[in-house]
């Protein structure tokens, strides 16, 4: 346990000297990115620039693992749509599995929502497209086909709504989604709409002017590379 606090030290004061340091951090572009990775590099390349050069874990994050129960209640939901009734799957009869008052809140302000009788065309879709020669990968909550061949990506958000720099960070997953499903499906991506659905505001939000290829093609290319 003492060697473990000590490395562990060691990593945290390596992190704060990288942040503390003057001037722009430099590294070596890896071969592919996370779309949790763009929207860091829109909202602090520098800070994505530490990351890649040293990572880190991350802490556990209740909220984190919140979102995943409550995604994971829908991909069973829209399962159920197709299939059977929500009643029928296993487990959903256990007594003891009795979800925290914060998740059965975002149930049923999902149940509430414009989203709660439409039966997507698919769900948490794991897609890998590149983007300035990198490859980016991701997974799509889910995406709703609408008349004239035209689709709807919808991500849902159980935090709150970002507003000011932070929005326009956010925006740039539903950038990359927007583009990755109009490759996947081979559609003009004009044809793509995306949203973000803040479940506990009852809110959906549709960025104006997302990236387009061109513009997540120069966001990539802003990473501060390191020299061979």
């Amino acid at each position: 346990m003492t060697r473990w606090r000590r490395e562990v030290g060691m990593l945290l004061a390596e992190r704060d000297r990288l942040a503390s340091a003057a001037g722009p951090q430099e590294v070596a572009l890896p071969g592919h990115l996370s779309v949790s990775q763009l929207v860091a590099l829109r909202r602090d390349p520098q800070a994505l620039a530490r990351r890649l050069r040293r990572p880190m874990p991350a802490r556990p994050d209740p909220y984190a693992r919140r979102g995943t129960a409550f995604h994971a209640w829908l991909e069973q939901r829209f399962g159920a749509a197709r299939l059977f009734d929500v009643d029928d799957l296993p487990g959903a009869a256990d007594e003891d599995a009795a979800p925290d008052e914060a998740l059965e809140l975002l149930r049923r302000r999902f149940l509430d929502s414009e989203w709660a009788d439409r039966v997507p065309h698919e769900v948490e879709v794991p897609f890998a497209t590149v983007v300035a020669g990198v490859v980016v990968r991701g997974r799509m909550d889910a995406v709703y086909a609408d008349p004239g061949g035209r689709y709807d990506v919808v991500d849902w958000k159980t935090g709150r709504q970002p507003t000011g720099a932070e929005a326009t960070a956010a925006a740039v997953q539903l950038a990359a989604y927007r583009l990755a499903w109009a490759d996947l499906v081979g559609v003009p991506v004009e044809h793509v709409r995306a949203a973000f659905h803040y479940v506990r505001d009852g809110v959906t939000v549709r960025p104006a002017d997302l990236l387009d290829a061109a513009g997540l093609t120069e966001l990539v290319a802003s990473v501060p590379e390191a020299g061979p």
